[in-house]
């Protein structure tokens, strides 16, 4: 069985910006009133405030510019006012069907919480279920077209770094080589490290 939280470190490599601040999490989920996945959070940890591989955004909580939290709150109440179910969706893109819901709400302990962006216009968020399974991953598109993967985080960014269709129809984003990992600034004066994983035979 593939421990996939390990699988993408070993990817994307190790990081010289790694920290840790469980008082910062603890504080931030007690605001979402639920526990975040731990695997996430190990991610985010040791890569955030970055972007992945040119698209994919992670932050983490209590970092300056680009805190977490803040993000989070911006995400969710903004979609809250969003419609977010289209009249005559298919059931397979309607996300109370995908997430097991009767209504969607955002940011909130039953609801969808926002994980991470794209520069292309997607959003991830962690799901209570996604097809009975707890704790999925349902992506919202610009078309405000749905996709809910019932994986894991770690599993879910695993693939959609080796090109997988990870954020709905042809979405799938590709690039051999290393993995690009662009540590972002949080604070004036920091400046903008891009580095690179290991090589990958792909």
């Amino acid at each position: 069985m593939t421990d996939y939280l390990r699988a993408v470190i070993d990817m994307i490599g190790p990081s010289h910006d790694r920290r840790t601040d469980a008082a910062a999490w603890l504080r931030l989920e007690g605001e979402l009133g639920r526990s975040l996945p731990a695997d996430y959070k190990a991610i985010a940890d040791r890569y955030g405030a970055c972007q992945i591989n040119h698209h994919l955004y992670l932050d983490r909580p209590a970092d300056g510019w680009r805190d977490l939290g803040t993000w989070m709150r911006g995400i969710s109440q903004l979609w809250s006012q969003e419609e977010v179910v289209r009249q005559g969706v298919e059931p397979h893109l309607d996300p109370r069907v995908i997430c097991g819901l009767p209504d969607i709400t955002f940011g909130t302990a039953q609801g969808l919480i926002p994980l991470a962006s794209t520069d292309q216009g997607h959003i991830v968020f962690l799901a209570p279920q996604v097809r009975g399974v707890p704790d999925g991953i349902a992506v919202l598109n610009r078309e405000i077209e749905w996709t809910g993967y019932a994986l894991p985080f770690a599993e879910w960014l695993y693939r959609y770094l080796i090109g997988e269709e990870m954020c709905g129809w042809n979405s799938a984003v590709f690039y051999p080589g290393p993995v690009r990992l662009e540590h972002l600034p949080t604070a004036p004066g920091q400046q903008t490290r891009i580095v690179h994983g290991p090589p990958r035979e792909m």
